[in-house]
């Protein structure tokens, strides 16, 4: 059966973001005739709105192509599609675990970028064959001669293979790398009479059908009605259904060592099978599994709260995306100013973005965003044991805490030379600490110690503006540091208003204060009676303004009843105020 192997090719494509890597799939998967004239549209694996609409690719994909070369040989090119943006790293990793090379493209118009090199390590750590192509070729201000200088800057190894030099975009020399996945990406090397063993790379679920997983069998082989075994939680089940993708669902009876497809598990719970985790047979099962993946951390937290107290249709979408999504975690959260919503853990703000954006697309849901945080490692006074708060609203009174820590991050920063001022001054900027300074050809790459907290926010866009959109950041978890945080609340009309907590550096909290409230007196809907906006550190208030009235009172005196006045004084007030999505929006600005 290794005669079958040989014909088999997994491959993925990796590139900085809008380098053509999208069209470049689209190209082969059109000549090859997996997808027909009439079928075809531009970005066919971009099968999501949100992809659609920002020009990235979101999640990994996987699609079956079949090559006749020139001798009349038939060919399975097992395609799998990759993100671009930073923030769905874990996704191409992912990708990349389950192929034995990569198409790495670069735009001739653009040269190498920090996604780029960013991309080529996570392909060089993998072990895999690299095919270097350069792009948009056909482009008037393309630089072939500099762009390929550049590629052989990143790795001296290219020079013994050629650079191949393509437009995706009208088809010229897509041809060519057609073969070169014939003749330089390795085939597959499982044995097909060995106990199954397959890597789940991705799932989705469909409400008809349960839990739909994408595999890479790299042993034995797995039929439809093989009674399977998921290694992570030892779950036994029948499957469905087993399959590729042709880009659409095809049904087949096996998949054999080399195959790359989907397998219709059966399985209704959500939560029951892990990305990264190994499928084998219950009845003849592997002694191990496969090394499978880092467990996904999220970096940022944020509350979702609905817009039109839908909390039900909320929390089945939240259940759907999450399977859809492995770096996406969640858990239910009660706020006194929004009711009923859920803490979601994300990559980055972008993440967090794109999956908002997919509840309104996907679901019809508006939801109400608060403040992104991170985790925060609390020691109390007269307590041994640690205490870790992920919600600024769970922190204990000041006078309790002996020292807050917050998680850092190594952050890697790939960039052009002579940008590295401008990057080194807003790294230091967000307290950032050089660890080490490093070329690889044309590039620096900068790696900073840096506060999670101090990159959650806009500093990725910042980033981007500094360097003209040339700089890319990978991120790295490091261990808990002391910082000096403080808690910074906001009372509106003497109520304090949960969903507007936030945790600060004390040295940064009054500029932080003094805007917010400036901001919150522009931007919360008026009442009657003037309102007071305060920020309060430490049972202080350092900061404040007042919300006007909607008109003039005319009588004299208050039109505060003696009871609201006696609530405010103790401190009792509730909130009745309602906090429009621009509020938040406005505050992500202020990190």
């Amino acid at each position: 059966m290794a005669n079958r192997q040989q014909y088999i090719r997994n491959f993925a494509i990796i590139a900085h973001i809008d380098h053509g890597k999208s069209t470049l799939a689209d190209r082969i998967m059109e000549m090859t005739s997996t997808v027909s004239d009439r079928e075809s549209s531009a970005q066919q694996l971009d099968d999501l709105a949100v992809e659609k609409a920002h020009g990235v690719t979101v999640k990994s994909k996987a699609v079956r192509n079949y090559y006749t070369d020139a001798n009349g040989d038939e060919y399975q090119f097992n395609l799998i599609d990759t993100p671009g943006h930073v923030d769905f790293n874990y996704e191409v990793s992912r990708s990349l675990s389950a192929t034995d090379g990569v198409l790495l493209v670069v735009d001739a118009t653009k040269g190498v970028q920090a996604q780029t090199v960013a991309n080529f390590r996570l392909a060089k750590e993998a072990n895999l064959t690299i095919i270097p192509i350069v792009n948009k070729i056909d482009n008037n201000m393309a630089d072939v001669d500099g762009t390929i200088n550049q590629i052989l800057d990143l790795d001296a190894d290219f020079a013994d293979q050629e650079i191949l030099k393509i437009s995706a975009k009208s088809g010229l020399g897509v041809d060519k790398v057609l073969e070169a996945i014939r003749d330089r990406i390795p085939a597959p090397r499982g044995d097909d009479h060995a106990p199954l063993k397959a890597l789940v790379f991705d799932s989705k679920f469909d409400p008809y059908k349960g839990v739909v997983a994408q595999v890479r069998i790299f042993d034995g082989q797995l039929t439809s009605q093989t009674s399977q075994l998921f290694f992570a939680n030892q779950l036994s089940a029948t499957n469905k259904e087993i399959g590729i993708f042709a880009p659409e669902m095809l049904t087949l009876s096996t998949l054999s060592a080399g195959d790359v497809g989907y397998v219709v598990t059966g399985v209704k719970d959500s939560n029951a099978i892990k990305i990264g985790d190994t499928i084998t047979n219950a009845n003849h099962p592997t002694q191990e599994a496969l090394p499978g993946y880092q467990a996904v951390e999220p970096m940022v937290y944020a509350g979702l709260y609905p817009k039109n107290s839908d909390y039900k249709d909320l929390k089945i979408a939240i259940e759907k995306l999450a399977l859809n999504d492995a770096a996406f975690q969640y858990e239910p959260e009660q706020s006194e100013a929004l009711g009923m919503g859920f803490r979601g853990g994300f990559l980055g703000i972008f993440h967090l973005q794109i999956i908002r954006e997919r509840l309104l697309a996907e679901f019809g849901l508006e939801v109400l965003t608060t403040m992104p945080n991170s985790t925060f490692k609390l020691t109390l006074k007269n307590q041994d044991e640690p205490l870790y708060v992920e919600n600024p609203i769970q922190f204990p009174d000041w006078s309790k805490i002996a020292q807050i820590e917050e998680p850092y991050v190594h952050a890697k920063m790939t960039l052009p030379n002579e940008m590295l001022n401008d990057i080194m001054r807003l790294a230091e900027g967000r307290r950032g600490t050089l660890e080490d300074l490093d070329t690889l050809g044309s590039m620096v790459v900068a790696t900073y110690l840096m506060p999670i907290s101090e990159i959650a926010y806009d500093f990725f866009n910042e980033l981007k503006s500094v360097s003209h959109g040339f700089a890319t950041l990978s991120t790295e978890v490091a261990e808990y540091d002391y910082s000096d945080l403080v808690k910074l609340e906001i009372a509106i009309d003497y109520a304090n208003i949960d969903a507007l907590t936030l945790i600060t550096h004390r040295l940064k909290a009054e500029r932080i204060a003094q805007n917010m409230v400036i901001k919150l007196r522009d931007l919360v809907p008026r009442k009657l009676q003037v309102m007071p906006v305060q920020a309060i550190v430490e049972g202080r208030v350092i900061a404040r303004e007042n919300i006007p009235p909607l008109r003039k009172v005319a009588a004299k005196g208050s039109t505060v009843s003696k009871k609201q006045q006696q609530l405010r004084r103790s401190g009792q007030a509730k909130s009745n105020i309602e906090l429009p999505q621009a509020v938040f929006d406005a505050l992500l600005d202020l990190g």
